[in-house]
């Protein structure tokens, strides 16, 4: 009875050790947006606790201040998260070893894990333990210490072409303030530029999102930039440009485009955030025909040479935008985005594609909502 007590308690140590492990590879080490069901938990966990204190507050400002601390105070309990549960496994194997009392076993483990030292177990097996257990204590640290600033430095150069697409299309952005800006100042034949840019920090997005997935929940600086409302800004720009803007072929614009609602299928993919994976270019959009109108308005009255098929126009931004814009309003909810046109000021999406939120961090399909159709345009 007494050796399948100690095998047990021994399996049990060994099961949430390694799984502690796992957990800390995919999170710090593994270069691939790979879930970690302990991570996730911390993550929802936290999220259902600052959700708790934003709920019902009238005023974004301060929810934005509540929410900027959600990524550092995740981080943080990630790291205590990790500790406890190898405190927790190494104290189930040294009783499983032979250390008698729950108590003594307890301080062993703890005493090790922070390399305190303060108790001791002079027996052969109890010592080895105790060195793989300050081994994998200072790895955690090491690991997370290493992490913090790759992390930051990702999140700064994210950063820095948000803050940049404040000169250019102002605060909050708007896509026809983009356009316009770079039509008043005789830029327009650099628009390729800006486009190919935008491909590369969607590119980026979508891999360092995924391997850092705190990422998405860490606020810009400004409490009125947003990466999602940066993206947003930035994809309907480039859809006016390629659907309704009169100007030479311009394949940079298509390839932006597609980057930019490839990547946020890709993070919605791995968050659980709701959209539909392949639409059709009939199906609605939340721009509405007379926005789209007067978003032309604008540009006319500032010089743009418009398309004369206005119709043709409306259904070509149509197609463009059906490609990004559920996925696009979600992740505007999901992250607490400040009010921008055509983004977060009609997130969550409306009733046309009946999206609740499910999760504290993710949003799905309703329960017996028809399957995605699988047809559609791709760009």
């Amino acid at each position: 009875m007494r050796l399948a007590r100690s095998i047990a308690l021994d399996l049990i140590g060994t099961v949430i050790i390694l799984g502690t492990l796992l957990s800390v590879i995919r999170s710090t080490i593994l270069p691939r947006g790979v879930r970690s069901l302990i991570t996730g938990i911390v993550f929802r966990a936290t999220r259902l606790v600052f959700r708790l204190r934003t709920w019902r507050s009238p005023s974004y400002e301060r929810r934005d201040r509540i929410m900027a601390m959600y990524g550092p105070v995740t981080l943080l309990l990630l790291l205590s998260t990790w500790y406890t549960l190898l405190t927790a496994g190494y104290t189930a194997i040294y009783l499983g070893v032979g250390v008698n009392r729950l108590g003594q076993a307890f301080r062993l483990s703890g005493s090790t894990i922070i390399t305190l030292g303060t108790t001791s177990d002079h027996r052969l097996v109890p010592s080895f333990l105790t060195y793989t257990e300050a081994g994998l204590g200072l790895l955690v640290l090491t690991l997370l210490i290493t992490y913090l600033p790759t992390l930051y430095g990702v999140f700064a150069q994210r950063e820095a072409a948000v803050a940049q697409l404040q000169v250019r299309a102002g605060t909050p952005p708007t896509a026809w303030t983009l356009l316009i800006r770079y039509n008043r100042i005789g830029l327009t034949g650099r628009l390729s530029e800006l486009w190919q840019q935008w491909e590369a920090w969607f590119a980026a997005l979508e891999e360092s999102h995924t391997s850092f997935s705190i990422l998405v929940f860490f606020r810009s600086p400004q409490p009125d930039q947003s990466w999602v409302t940066a993206a947003g800004t930035v994809l309907d720009a480039a859809s006016l440009w390629a659907s309704t803007v009169e100007h030479p072929n311009d394949p940079d614009v298509q390839l932006c485009i597609r980057a930019g609602f490839v990547a946020l299928r890709r993070l919605a993919d791995f968050f659980n955030v709701a959209h539909n994976p392949n639409p059709s270019p009939d199906d609605p959009i939340t721009i509405s025909r007379a926005e789209y109108e007067e978003a032309c308005t604008l540009l006319e009255a500032a010089g743009m040479p418009l398309r004369v098929d206005r119709e043709a126009a409306w259904q070509s931004f149509k197609g463009w935008r059906v490609n990004y814009d559920t996925v696009l309003l979600n992740f505007a909810r999901m992250v607490e985005a400040p009010i921008a046109p055509w983004t977060s000021d009609r997130s969550p999406v409306n009733r046309q594609h009946q999206w609740t939120l499910r999760r504290s961090i993710s949003l799905r399909r309703p329960t017996g909502a028809p399957r995605w159709p699988r047809r559609g345009r791709r760009a």
